[in-house]
């Protein structure tokens, strides 16, 4: 456990990821965090079936850009515009990203768990 108790407490997060021990990792973190996880889903088709099926507004997200070569850029999109923040968990620099996607919080996998959190909760914050 990270010591990131209670750091995300009652916060609903959105996780997309489609490596399932990077899923599982994150999941059981933002878990210990006090975050309640939507989720995770390995994709964007089931991401958005996901959200349909769980009453609910999520607070943010934390979504990988390529799912098993796929962009989630059109989640990411629909997440921004409704104005909930997310944070990008990529293996890609800021350079490969489409340009309205640059500007967005990342972290580049590997990723520490303290520092992914620390960076969700100052984006709720």
């Amino acid at each position: 456990m990270t010591g990131g108790l209670g750091l995300l407490s009652g916060r609903r997060i959105l996780v997309v990821e489609d490596e399932y021990f990077i899923a599982d990792e994150v999941a059981s973190e933002l878990r210990a965090a006090g975050a309640q996880v939507v989720g995770p889903y390995p994709s964007v088709d089931r991401a958005y079936r996901g959200l349909a099926s769980q009453p609910g507004a999520i607070d943010a997200a934390v979504l990988d850009v390529n799912l098993a070569g796929l962009s989630s850029a059109e989640l990411i999109r629909r997440l921004r515009d409704e104005t909930i923040p997310v944070l990008l968990a990529t293996g890609y620099d800021a350079a490969s990203l489409e340009v309205d996607l640059k500007a967005l919080p990342r972290v580049e996998k590997p990723c520490s768990t303290i520092v992914l959190l620390e960076r969700l909760a100052s984006l709720l914050h």
